[in-house]
């Protein structure tokens, strides 16, 4: 079995913002980690986001994200809900990024001016790759802020059918493998005894 993406804490996930914070594009780099780590969006969900898909015509952050069949890895299209701290680093991006086609890219890339403006799923799973190793994160990957989404949903004691629907998975023992059982969640378990 190929080895899983690393689940971050709190201080690694620190360390990548404080490093994002220093780079250019900052206010977007740190609007898609977040996108990751607060949505669990897979990256080739993020990168297919339409800026009509996050922002309503009146500007307003929308409540949900809906992800149509062509654009998930399920061909199954599903609603993603933004919590209210995603929502407010949504606000701060579009504040700086407002294109004159709604149906643009929602994370434009550095070749913004190119035909589609954004990344694609494999320049942001590059795009990860290196900011985890800027950041001196090891074994960090594209896929770390979903596993980091589903496991701190499940340390909370979020059912794992819940957590399926959410992170769109058919078959609940797949999102059972996203799970990293940590020192927190044995804590926990055992002040229920």
């Amino acid at each position: 079995m190929a080895k899983q993406a690393k689940t971050l804490n709190q201080n690694e996930l620190r360390k990548v913002l404080d490093y994002t914070a220093t780079r250019k594009h900052s206010l977007r780099n740190r609007c898609l980690l977040y996108t990751t780590f607060l949505s669990g969006m897979r990256v080739g969900e993020v990168a297919s986001l339409r800026y009509c898909d996050v922002v309503n015509e009146d500007g307003t952050v929308k409540n949900e994200i809906r992800l149509i069949a062509e654009n998930t890895k399920t061909n199954e299209a599903r609603t993603v809900f933004v919590n209210d701290k995603l929502r407010k680093e949504f606000e701060k991006y579009i504040v700086v990024y407002k294109p004159a086609n709604r149906e643009t890219k929602f994370f434009y890339s550095q070749k913004r001016h190119s035909a589609g403006g954004g990344f694609t799923a494999n320049t942001l799973t590059q795009f990860f790759h290196y900011l985890y190793k800027r950041s001196g994160i090891d074994g960090a990957s594209s896929h770390s802020g979903r596993r980091t989404f589903i496991t701190n949903l499940a340390t909370q004691g979020v059912g794992v059918r819940v957590l399926a629907s959410l992170a769109g998975h058919k078959n609940i023992s797949t999102t059972q493998s996203y799970i990293d059982v940590n020192d927190d969640m044995k804590r926990k378990a055992v002040e229920l005894a």
